[in-house]
C-alpha cells in the first residue's frame, strides 16, 4: 500500500488479470482448506471493546507529514469510534473529523505476530465511499517504515479497494525490481461487484516457491519465485498483517473525497492464519 501514485497507471502493469467468471470446481477448490492446513492463530472477535491488545497493535507511522501515500486521515490509538469490536465483528471506521491537523480520522492495526509462509484468511465487507482506500496487507516483521529501504524490503497487498472504482479488488507484490515506479509490480485484479454490500473471504497463500491470492475460492493472482534473488523475491521471511481504512492519498483521492459519504467502515468477521502441515 506504500506509494505516491503506483496505481494511477495500473492498467499498464504486468500480470493484470480480470476475472468476473467462476473457475472450474478443481480450480476453485484449490483455494479451499483441507487436511494440509492447520489453524495456528485467529481472532474471531467474540468480545466487546477495543481490539485485543494481545493480538493487535496500533500503527501511527502514517501520520508523519508527507509520509508514503500522502493520505488525508490521522490514525488514532485506542479510540472506539475508529476501531472497536462488537457483535462478533471488528469495525474499522474512517470519520470526517478534524484530528491533529487532518480532516479525517481512522485506525490502522498490525498483528503482533509475523508469519513465514502459510495461509491467511480475512472475511470482510468493504466501505464504498469515494475517497476511501481500505487495505489488507503485509510488511516484514521486525521492520518499521522509519527504517526505509522500501520497496526492496518487500510488501504484499492481499486486498486493496478504492471507493472511486467500486467492486474492483487488487492484489500485488512489491520488491526492488518489481515496483510501482516502473509499473512492473506483480499485480492482478478481480471484479467483486458486491464487495461493499456483502462479506467475502480474502485469502493469501505463500511459500518459498509461489504466492497466490483468492477471493472466496476464486484464484486470481499467482506469482512464482523466479529464483533470481531477493531483489525480485524478498518474501522468504516473516510478514505481519495490517488492516486499515485510509482516506484520500495519491490513489484514493484520484476522483476526490465525498465528505457526505462518511463515516465509512470496513467490517471484519474474522482473521485466521493456517500453517501448512509439515512446514
Amino acid at each position: 500500500m506504500i506509494t505516491n501514485d503506483k496505481y494511477l497507471n495500473w492498467a499498464n502493469c504486468v500480470l493484470i488479470v480480470l476475472f468476473s467468471v467462476q473457475f472450474s470446481d478443481a480450480q476453485n477448490k484449490s483455494g479451499s482448506k483441507n487436511e494440509h492446513w492447520k489453524l495456528t492463530w485467529s481472532d474471531e472477535f467474540n468480545y466487546t471493546g477495543l481490539p485485543d491488545s494481545t493480538k493487535w497493535k496500533y500503527d501511527t507511522e502514517g501520520n508523519a507529514e508527507n509520509w508514503g501515500n500522502f493520505e488525508d486521515q490521522f490514525y488514532t490509538i485506542g479510540k472506539l469510534e475508529n476501531g472497536h469490536v462488537e457483535n462478533g465483528k471488528l469495525y474499522i471506521t474512517a470519520l470526517k473529523k478534524d484530528t491533529e491537523g487532518k480532516k479525517y480520522s481512522s485506525v490502522r492495526l498490525n498483528s503482533k505476530v509475523a508469519w513465514q509462509f502459510g495461509r491467511i484468511e480475512v472475511r470482510a465487507k468493504l466501505p464504498d465511499g469515494v475517497g476511501t482506500w481500505p487495505a489488507i496487507w503485509m510488511m516484514p516483521g521486525g521492520w518499521s517504515f522509519k527504517n526505509g529501504n522500501w520497496p526492496a524490503i518487500g510488501e504484499i497487498d492481499i486486498m486493496e479497494h478504492v471507493g472511486h472504482d467500486p467492486g474492483v479488488i487488487h492484489a500485488s507484490a512489491h520488491s526492488k525490481d518489481y515496483q510501482w515506479q516502473a509499473a512492473t509490480q506483480k499485480t492482478a485484479i478481480i471484479s467483486v461487484p458486491d464487495a461493499t454490500k456483502n462479506f467475502h473471504t480474502y485469502v493469501f497463500e505463500w511459500n518459498a516457491e509461489v504466492m497466490k491470492a483468492y477471493v472466496d475460492d476464486s484464484l486470481y493472482f499467482e506469482y512464482r519465485n523466479e529464483g533470481l534473488g531477493e531483489s525480485k523475491w524478498p518474501y522468504n521471511k516473516p510478514f505481519y498483517l495490517i488492516l486499515n481504512v485510509a482516506v484520500g492519498g495519491a490513489w484514493g483521492r484520484v476522483k476526490g473525497i465525498d465528505d457526505k459519504a462518511f463515516p465509512q467502515t470496513m467490517e471484519i468477521d474474522y482473521v485466521r492464519f493456517y500453517k501448512q502441515v509439515g512446514q
